[in-house]
């Protein structure tokens, strides 16, 4: 039986991409521990059929923090037995592939977002330089390298000359839903972080009949709190805090549309291909996305939302507005969810993922 540590920087609980890729693995007979972290307001541990062990730390944002958990994940990572070590994201490569070549682990790679262009490092020169040249070291050493979807994994692969192979995150089959076209809640689901196009979407409300619920959070919490304040939106806007995995498909499955809104603020989410774009697909929920290379993509092929080319409150509140007064066209978007569902299911990008680690050489 091989052994697998997957390294994370986030709590355990909300990461539903390691969730599912490590019960995937280990009820393949793959003996595996996934290593995250511990915050002070952090759930305790579901049962699993798999290992969990958080790291706890003294700093828990900015360049300490990093320090730190890497500091900390070195110390335990050199104390373990195992054949192989998936650092997830450049945040916890350098103790994972450094420790996994002096113990002659397999190193495996998967890449959640094209790191070194997310919002928070594109526009600090410094920064992007040091992540950079830890993508540039670091990840042409990986036996076996994947990321979510196909427009990364073939920029990652020209980028650092090693085969990026691509497995999206995508949630399990599900019953068919029933075909509704009444107006319910409209549904954000996601981190609440700078780029994410939640400032125009509350500004928003003001304009469009209906509610908003939003699940999640992040670094802009009480700054979006404070606006529906402000806005006087208290009984349009909910903000349902974070949502156990367990718990988001019935969320999303009363959803009257889904909403995916982002900034172009660099490349990581210019080439983005979110989960929840597929949690909507599996509820038959027609959503909104922007009209960037994934998403297009994906609608040409299966026409289950309309595509932003601006994002901004008027164009937010107008296209809302025509969908509320098209039926046949909301009709239209759910029925194409409804065909395009089986297409996108974790059963499938499972057998994919099961494959690589079978086949991987060292």
């Amino acid at each position: 039986m091989k052994r697998l540590i997957a390294t994370v920087t986030n709590d355990l609980t909300y990461d539903r991409r390691m969730q599912r890729i490590c019960r995937t693995l280990a009820n393949k007979g793959y003996e595996v521990c996934l290593v995250g972290r511990q915050l002070t307001n952090s759930l305790p541990l579901a049962h699993e059929p798999y290992q969990q062990h958080r790291l706890t730390c003294w700093f828990n944002k900015g360049k300490l923090f990093y320090l730190e958990f890497n500091v900390r994940l070195w110390w335990y990572l050199l104390w373990q037995k195992a054949d192989m070590v998936c650092a997830v994201d450049l945040d916890t490569i350098i103790p994972g592939f450094v420790i996994g070549s002096w113990k002659g682990w397999t190193k495996i790679y998967d890449a959640h977002e094209y790191f070194s262009e997310v919002p928070e490092v594109v526009h600090r020169p410094q920064v992007k330089k040091i992540w950079e040249w830890v993508a540039k070291v670091f990840i042409p050493k990986a036996d076996l390298a994947y990321t979510v979807g196909p427009a990364l994994a073939a920029i990652f692969t020209h980028r650092y000359a090693i085969p990026f192979h691509s497995i999206r995150n995508v949630p399990n089959e599900t019953i068919e839903a029933p075909v509704a076209t009444d107006n319910g809640y409209l549904l954000y689901q996601g981190a609440l972080n700078k780029g994410r196009g939640l400032e125009a979407l509350i500004e928003a409300m003001q304009h469009i009949d209906g509610k908003l619920k939003i699940a999640g959070e992040g670094d802009l919490s009480n700054e979006l709190r404070e606006m529906v304040e402000t806005l006087d939106l208290k009984n349009k806007v909910t903000f349902l805090g974070f949502v156990k995995p367990a718990d988001l498909p019935e969320l999303t499955a009363g959803a009257w549309l889904g909403l995916n809104l982002l900034e172009n603020m660099g490349l990581s989410y210019y080439y983005s291909l979110a989960n929840k774009c597929f949690d909507y697909i599996q509820a038959e929920v027609p959503a909104v996305h922007m009209n960037f290379p994934e998403y297009t993509a994906l609608v040409e092929k299966h026409p289950v939302a309309i595509l932003l080319t601006e994002l901004s409150t008027e164009s937010i509140v107008n296209i809302i507005r025509k969908l509320q007064l098209d039926t046949d066209k909301y009709l239209a978007l759910k029925v194409a969810c409804r065909n395009a569902k089986k297409h996108f299911t974790w059963q499938i990008e499972a057998e994919k993922l099961l494959t690589l680690y079978r086949d991987v050489r060292k």
